[in-house]
């Protein structure tokens, strides 16, 4: 399906954003240049006519965003989180998609509820209410467990909301293809294996028994985290278009006024929401990709709430260990450390100059590191260490995807709540923790204990594999060396092999 349709898609995409009178707001929130300022007025205005009218009772930008599908709709998202990027009007235009887009009739909502759980939704709920929120995917109505009368949020699915998802990334396909064919030079970006990964991240989303299992999984590795929580899981009244959580009453995020009001301190919540997110990552592995405003709130008691686990993300343990040494190593000003991570985990090429890459890297840190904690951030080292890593050959790294851009979203909603926050002073502990304990003599010994675990597992098939490699030797056209030639060393190299698993089994234990 990604044939030259598309382009009408992506012309219709100018077409809205100029019919809705978004195409100006964007330029000067992107500051775009006067030539690309012109060329897209001139082709975007003939074109109005092909564009989508929107929901009139929204701002430019969400009603351009929000009438060509949910894919511009996360895009939007996203944005919203960044009012430095985009600017204070476009970003406060922007939060109406986090949770104030029009709902679905809510006999709809029910009989995709019954319809998946098998049960009328008046013998499972003894109170379902309207829509309490809407979002791009997916709707939530507050219920009432029949029996228990315990309060639960119920997320249903948008009907039909796969097809639409896929017409999205259909285009996006074909735009990625065409800029691989058109830029040469962009294929070593992999926009195409970019989409890709995109793809199979919102995909996920609209299956909820995933993010039902995501919300379990992160409720379990946080469980002992002071000052933050997770919505109970209930597996029963949840289903693939249906999920079943409970209900978490609090401010939302963005809302700093009522957050102030209800006596809360918002430089300490800032700086817990950035914590959390950094522990997650780099502890667990398994962290909350999708933090905006809108998927977090401030419990009574000042704890922070996380909600909407449809995009969670996952590091292994050597990329997490990467990530943080390239973090220290900015921290503490270390430019050759990290480029000497790069160069060890592969991601630039070894024919280039680490010492010229180093010098590279200073150029990036050092002009940041320099200003005043306000203008610190995530997204502006980000956007330097991408300029620089291309120019010495570095692929983008699509399993780093995910965790930079909600690393963006994070730095977003703590600099809402406390626009002075230091990002980087709020981080050295976290990261300094987690390399004092995963990097070094530490974690040396316990990699070499895991090892002699998995080799421990190996020992009833020594026996096996001492006798198929004797079998190997004994036919192979070499002749021996020396007494007993080469069976002798092949028996000897196994029986080497079972003492060592043996005697790391037994230190393990």
């Amino acid at each position: 399906m990604r044939g030259p349709h598309n382009i009408i898609r992506l012309v219709r995409t100018g077409a809205t954003l100029e019919r809705t009178g978004a195409m100006p707001l964007l330029l000067d929130a992107f500051q775009a240049p006067p030539a690309l300022r012109v060329a897209a007025r001139v082709l975007g205005w003939p074109f109005a006519w092909l564009g989508h009218r929107g929901d009139a009772s929204l701002p430019p930008v969400p009603r351009a965003l929000s009438a060509m599908g949910p894919a511009y709709i996360k895009f939007g998202q996203i944005l919203s989180t960044r009012p430095d990027v985009v600017g204070e009007e476009v970003a406060t235009q922007l939060r109406v998609l986090q949770d104030k887009l029009p709902p679905f009739p809510t006999e709809v909502a029910k009989k995709t509820v019954a319809y998946e759980l098998g049960v009328p939704v008046d013998e499972m709920f003894s109170e379902f209410s309207e829509p309490v929120a809407a979002a791009s995917i997916a709707q939530v109505h507050k219920a009432r467990l029949a029996g228990t009368s315990e309060a639960v949020a119920v997320k249903v699915l948008r009907p039909r909301i796969e097809a639409a998802f896929r017409r999205d990334i259909d285009a996006f396909y074909f735009a990625a293809g065409m800029i691989e064919m058109l830029a040469p030079a962009s294929r070593r970006l992999r926009p195409m294996d970019v989409i890709a990964h995109f793809e199979g991240v919102v995909m996920g989303e609209l299956d909820l028994r995933l993010e039902t299992s995501g919300a379990a999984e992160f409720a379990a590795n946080t469980a002992k985290d002071a000052g933050f929580a997770v919505p109970a899981v209930h597996w029963f009244q949840s289903s693939r278009r249906v999920m079943t959580l409970g209900w978490v009453e609090g401010i939302p995020a963005g809302d700093v006024e009522a957050i102030e009001a209800a006596g809360h301190d918002r430089v300490a919540i800032a700086e817990r929401v950035l914590r959390l997110f950094l522990l997650h990552a780099l502890r667990d592995g398994f962290f909350h990709a999708d933090m905006h405003q809108g998927n977090l709130k401030v419990a009574p008691n000042g704890d922070v709430v996380a909600y909407d686990f449809g995009i969670m993300g996952r590091l292994d343990e050597y990329t997490r260990r990467v990530y943080a040494e390239i973090l220290i190593g900015f921290i503490r000003k270390d430019y050759r450390r990290v480029a000497e991570v790069h160069f060890e985990a592969g991601y630039v090429p070894a024919d280039r100059d680490i010492d010229e890459f180093a010098r590279a890297l200073r150029s990036v840190g050092e002009p940041i590191f320099g200003m005043d904690a306000s203008r610190i951030s995530m997204a502006r080292l980000l956007h330097y260490l991408f300029e620089v890593t291309e120019r010495f050959g570095m692929e983008t790294r699509t399993e780093l995807i995910l965790l930079q851009r909600t690393m963006v979203v994070v730095e977003g909603v703590s600099r809402t709540l406390h626009p002075h926050i230091n990002i980087w002073q709020v981080a050295r502990p976290i990261v300094e923790d987690y390399i004092r304990d995963n990097v070094g003599p530490k974690a040396l010994l316990r990699d070499l204990a895991k090892t002699a675990r998995v080799l421990g597992r190996f020992g009833p098939k020594l026996p096996q594999i001492a006798e198929a490699m004797l079998i190997r030797q004994s036919e192979a056209p070499e002749p021996p060396r020396g007494p007993g030639g080469g069976r002798v060393w092949a028996a000897f190299a196994v029986g080497a092999l079972a003492g060592a698993a043996a005697l790391w089994a037994a230190l393990a234990l």
